[in-house]
């Protein structure tokens, strides 16, 4: 093992070697249908069929674009396999006329088999945690929204640029629940976000859904380069106005902290990813909820109702969840002035703050907390 320097300055534990396997494997439930992937684990050695490092890891499904190969997204394996987790890419529905059910189907098969050891002598069931998510890019992300329609198997969705598949994304989304990441890139010109992801996410019934859109961001840069993805790009407008390392370092700070947070109940990175989404001036967000945990200790060592602030952002009021009665409200600005302070903080109109981030003290009988909040 080997420590590096992670997300937000912290030191995140890295395994040294990364181990690759092939699978195929069949689903019975869909007439025996064959479903291939790669699948990349953290190892005690690096290579093809290295022996899996000790330990249970969650698991990720990762579905690759159009015409576009697991191999594109070293990116991705690269960065989440030595922060702990097991990624599966399926090579399935590779052709230029893919079957976006199936695909669907197969990140789903691959969530249930391989937890249950389908996957072993390599990755056995042992090695394998309880949490999973599925993610995917442009068709892969549609297709996520369809393997997570009423899938209770899974815990968690994360997508890239999806695309709206046939059958539709976006009609099946009111049939997610579990947490959901939606990155968008404002630039992206393949799946522009009004045709795609804004609507997959108003239509998810996810109770925590967050969609994070990256300035002057593309279609292709989550990816790493690829042929076929890059020349459907190159013929429409607008195009990216960052580079790629910058669009790929952005996506993996929040995608680190959000799976932690739900893959590995870690509260302290739900806690950073909020505090990301106010202070990062590379993207813009909305959110149904924050993903810090509900609870918290307090100093007497009581568990308590974690208060959330909402609206985030605001405009002009703002209210708290989870009030405790006798809180006293501070609402101060990143240099520590005092701008309001009280018990009614709901009735406090704050339209006359100007744009930008602001901390709110928040003091309840044993506790105190401290958030910071977004003025639109």
């Amino acid at each position: 093992m080997a420590f590096g320097h992670g997300l937000f300055g912290l030191q995140i534990l890295h395994a040294q070697n990364i181990g690759q396997t092939a699978i195929t494997l069949s689903d019975p439930a869909r007439g025996n249908r064959q479903v291939t992937a790669e699948v990349y684990y953290p190892a005690s050695s690096s290579g093809q069929n290295a022996p899996i490092q000790a330990g249970a890891y969650p698991l990720i499904v990762y579905g690759h674009g159009f015409v576009m190969v697991w191999s594109a997204y070293q990116n991705v394996w690269t960065d989440l396999v030595p922060q702990g987790y097991i990624v599966a890419f399926p090579t399935t529905e590779g052709s230029f006329s893919p079957i976006h059910a199936n695909f669907g189907g197969d990140l789903a098969f691959l969530v249930t088999a391989i937890q249950a050891g389908e996957a072993a002598p390599r990755v056995p069931a042992a090695n394998v945690a309880a949490t999973s998510a599925i993610m995917g890019h442009s068709m892969g992300g549609g297709s996520s929204f369809l393997g997570a329609a009423g899938n209770s198997n899974i815990t968690a969705m994360v997508t890239f640029a999806a695309a709206n598949t046939t059958p539709s994304s976006i009609a099946v989304a009111p049939q997610v629940t579990v947490p959901t990441l939606l990155f968008s890139g404002a630039n992206d010109c393949v799946t522009p976000p009004a045709q795609h992801q804004d609507l997959m996410y108003n239509a998810t019934a996810a109770t925590h859904k967050t969609q994070i859109s990256i300035n002057g961001g593309g279609h292709c840069f989550f990816a790493n380069n690829n042929l076929n993805c890059s020349f459907g790009e190159s013929t429409c407008t607008p195009t990216p106005t960052i580079t790629r390392a910058q669009q790929q370092s952005t996506v993996s700070l929040f995608l680190s902290a959000w799976l932690a947070r739900f893959l590995k109940n870690d509260c302290s990175q739900g806690e950073r990813f909020q505090d990301s989404l106010l202070s990062h001036s590379g993207i813009t967000f909305r959110q149904s909820r924050s993903i810090a945990c509900a609870t918290s200790v307090d100093e007497i060592g009581l568990t308590r109702p974690r208060p959330m602030v909402y609206p985030n952002p605001f405009n002009s009021t703002i209210a708290v969840d989870q009030a405790v009665e006798g809180s006293i409200y501070s609402l101060c600005d990143l240099g520590g002035r005092m701008l309001w302070t009280g018990t009614e903080l709901s009735r406090q109109d704050l339209s006359y703050l100007s744009p930008g981030c602001y901390l709110l003290h928040i003091q309840t009988p044993g506790c105190r907390f401290t958030r910071k909040i977004l003025k639109q």
